[in-house]
């Protein structure tokens, strides 16, 4: 896959020796371990939280796989995806690089999507584009690249120049996810478990209050204080809301 013009250096977990025709997942997981308290140590973190109503990209989603076959329905995980990825472009201080000079933006969104690797610990290569591409493009990116992880398949530059990097951890049961900058990204986007939760809606005649029971997505992000700041962060995560919202135009 081609690497964006303004990509950073390699990662050090990208330039792990081969083993047969995969890398060497154990010196990337030590690569990945010294990156990892690099970035904390050296970037100056802050957190935020939103809750995300799921009804529309529920029903959204529901329709869309409702004449499919089940190898080819979408994940609810591509659309929150998509929805980042579309808002990185809008809002490029979250998509790039820190270094010597500075912070230099992205003008593609090379997403890494956190795998787990067998045998324990995560792993984020690249979607390219993901910005780009269609649902069903994304959701077979997403299959390939998964299925290449649990294989050792992953190619070099998949690791290399991810731009940003997105992690759910829903399927584990995990409701909220605050993650760690992997340098010389700025920013790490999380998901949790969507819940059913009884919350305040307009009532039925346009006025005043009623209550229902929607499904809420916890979203967060991590991002690098020296780039951008807590409004620019607010904004980020309700664009991703407000995407979301409308999940026919993604």
């Amino acid at each position: 896959a081609e690497t964006a013009p303004n990509a950073a250096p390699a990662p050090a977990a990208a330039k792990a020796p081969a083993r047969g025709r995969g890398l060497d997942m154990a010196e990337m997981r030590k690569a990945i371990a010294a990156a990892m308290a690099k970035s904390k140590r050296e970037i100056p973190h802050y957190y935020l939280a939103t809750e995300i109503d799921l009804s529309a990209a529920d029903a959204h989603l529901a329709a869309l796989n409702a004449e499919r076959e089940p190898a080819d329905r979408l994940l609810p995980g591509v659309l929150t995806m998509k929805a980042t990825a579309q808002a990185l472009k809008r809002m490029p201080q979250f998509n790039g690089f820190h270094g010597p000079d500075g912070f230099t933006p992205s003008d593609r969104v090379h997403m890494g999507t956190a795998v787990a690797i067998r045998g324990g610990g995560l792993i984020a290569p690249a979607i390219h584009d993901a910005d780009t591409l269609s649902l069903d493009a994304l959701m077979a990116a997403l299959k390939d690249l998964v299925a290449r992880v649990r294989s050792g398949g992953l190619r070099s530059s998949e690791l290399s120049d991810p731009t940003v990097t997105v992690t759910a951890l829903g399927e584990r049961g995990v409701e909220t996810v605050y993650g760690v900058i992997y340098p010389p990204q700025v920013a790490l986007i999380g998901f949790g478990k969507p819940v059913r939760k009884v919350v305040p809606v307009t009532g039925p005649d346009g006025r005043g209050e009623a209550v229902a029971i929607r499904p809420r997505l916890t979203a967060t992000l991590a991002a690098d204080h020296r780039v951008s700041d807590g409004r620019a962060g607010g904004l980020f995560l309700a664009e991703i809301d407000k995407l979301l919202q409308s999940p026919e135009a993604l």
